[in-house]
């Protein structure tokens, strides 16, 4: 009698780090809990379905509802030993998962899904909120515009106006860019009075107060700051033009360059003693009395103005004017070119064509302009019926040169910024320092928009599940924020570094791995079934020793993998 011999693989990779990440940060369980399923619902719970789906986003970088449930069924061995439950491909139809975003887009819901999982992270991991940064991100899509729908036309931070786009404000923890509050609203909304109620959100999961909270100057308004300040909490964040005119900076200035005011410069961080410090900025403070209303109820707080030059940006400042004043003597000088097609200007033309040069350019009050008119005389012969004659005829040029006082002036002016804050305690350094981090938040937008997470383009049409997926992508920025957090703690308490994970450079260590380049180690590692004459045999690709060191950095067992093999 002949036997049968069959042959399976998995491709298990990196999914059973990722669900293990997800069940020790008890996703699954916090979800069943705040968005319970219909009666009848049957095969994985709603928290199961959303661990493996997210394990599938970070894996495979693809957030697209239809092509989950053939991946799954690829992967039916891996998913139901990780998972501790027979997983059926059916659990991850794009029915159901339509049916998950439906779920997450209860705003009720969600902030209270929010709450917990943050309550529950902030004592997994005994993390300490100090401060938070908030900002907003825009995502576009490929949909039709309709009245009340979140995709709008608005100030696109992807430099597409031509496309609707939806508006996504967070905030996260600061230094680990973990995301506690995510709210979605529709793209042409303002940034300002998106703040406050994303600030509530993240006092009501924290649960005290004196968190310092760090923005860019859309989070300015008096009101945002007065509420900050009436709350109890802190703020810091850049002031715009509307609240330090340019007269009132001119007039803060001004003790400077009579070198009356002295300035405290900033030194950037070094990792190590023996490298020279390097200047970065330099600035002072002085306090303002601010008085406003906030719900009818006046608030009187004491505000430390930080007036703060950027060397390096004075230096990019300075450059881009250079190439203005250059760009727009250039063109002024071309006025003067003549030849076949050219019109000979008179001199209220040349004042014209001079004044909108200069405006274009925003270089007014730095050109000294010079007109010169010579007057030529022209000898004409006689031709035809027309007599010898000789006329004159004045051409007037014009030109340019550098007002150097002005210039001088103009760039000592560059690279200033007024912040404000009511930190009594955070020195004028530290606040530097501080802002200077806001990339952190802008980290997690680019893995939103980037390939880890997959947002953009967006191509779903409904509100609800729009929303949905923006907050399930969310969640999946925490599982990275805590993976890269876990095993930067463990090589900094063990002063080690991580080597192995640079593709073509397996010498080279950091001490700061990403998680992305750490799960991407994982690649390549498959569960082979081989079925012999009813006789069953599953075979798992070794673990390297990089991998091995990755799962004792985040605290995982190796069982994880050996499992598979029954």
């Amino acid at each position: 009698m002949e036997k049968q011999l069959i042959t399976k693989t998995e491709r298990v990779d990196d999914i059973p780090l990722l669900v293990a990440q997800m069940r020790k940060m008890r996703l699954a369980e916090l979800i069943d809990e705040q968005f319970p399923a219909h009666g009848n619902w049957q095969g994985l719970s709603i928290g199961q379905v959303v661990v493996v789906w997210l394990a599938y986003i970070l894996s495979e970088g693809d957030h697209c509802l239809n092509h989950v449930e053939s991946w799954a069924v690829g992967l039916l061995e891996t998913l139901s030993t990780a998972l501790g439950i027979a997983v059926r491909g059916l659990d991850f139809s794009d029915d159901r998962l339509a049916v998950v975003l439906d779920h997450l887009s209860g705003d009720d819901d969600w902030e209270g899904f929010e709450v917990n999982l943050n309550r529950c992270l902030l004592r997994v991991y005994d993390l300490k909120v100090e401060r938070v940064r908030t900002d907003s991100t825009s995502a576009k899509g490929y949909v039709q515009v309709t009245e009340e729908g979140l995709f709008q036309f608005g100030h696109s931070k992807d430099h597409r106006p031509d496309l609707p786009q939806v508006k996504i404000q967070q905030s996260a923890l600061d230094p680990l860019g973990l995301p506690l509050t995510t709210t979605v609203v529709s793209g042409n909304r303002a940034d300002d009075p998106l703040y406050v109620p994303e600030i509530r959100k993240v006092q009501e999961s924290v649960g005290y107060r004196g968190v310092l909270y760090v923005g860019d100057c859309k989070m300015a308004s008096l009101e945002t700051r007065a509420y900050v300040a009436g709350s109890g909490d802190l703020y810091l964040c850049p002031l715009s033009a509307v609240q330090v005119p340019t007269a009132e900076l001119e007039r803060l200035l001004r003790p400077v360059w009579e070198r009356q005011q002295s300035l405290t410069p900033v030194y950037r961080p070094l990792p190590t003693e023996e490298e020279e410090p390097e200047k970065i900025a330099e600035g002072f403070s002085y306090p303002e009395t601010l008085r406003t209303a906030v719900a009818g109820k006046a608030i009187e707080w004491e505000e430390r103005r930080l007036v703060v030059r950027s060397l390096k940006q004075a230096e990019r400042q300075e450059k881009t004017l250079k190439g203005r004043l250059d760009k727009a003597q250039q063109a002024i000088a071309d006025l003067n070119r003549r030849g076949r097609g050219r019109k000979c200007l008179d001199e209220n033309e040349l004042c014209a064509a001079v004044a909108a040069i200069v405006d274009k350019h925003r270089v007014g009050g730095l050109l000294q302009v010079e007109y010169r008119s010579k007057t030529k005389t022209i000898h004409q012969r006689a031709y035809g019926g027309r007599p010898a004659q000789t006329l004159t005829k004045t051409e007037v040029t014009v030109h340019t040169a550098l007002d150097l006082a002005a210039y001088q002036d103009a760039v000592r002016h560059l690279g200033w910024r007024v912040y404000g804050c009511n930190d009594r305690e955070l020195s004028l350094s530290e606040a530097v320092l501080a802002y200077r981090e806001e990339y952190l938040v802008e980290r997690g937008f680019a893995r939103y928009k980037g390939k880890t997470l997959g947002l953009t383009p967006l191509y779903l049409s409904s509100n609800n599940r729009v929303k949905g997926l923006i907050r399930l992508l969310s969640i999946g920025l925490r599982v990275l924020c805590l993976l890269e957090f876990t095993a930067r703690k463990t090589l900094q308490a063990k002063g080690e570094k991580l080597a192995g994970i640079y593709k073509g450079n397996p010498n080279r260590a950091t001490a700061r791995p990403t998680a992305e380049m750490m799960l991407k180690v994982f690649q390549g590692i498959s569960l082979n079934e081989v079925n012999f004459d009813g006789a069953r045999y599953l075979c798992l690709t070794p673990l390297t020793p990089v991998q091995k060191r990755i799962l004792e950095l985040l605290g995982l067992p190796i069982t994880l993998y050996l499992a598979l093999t029954g």
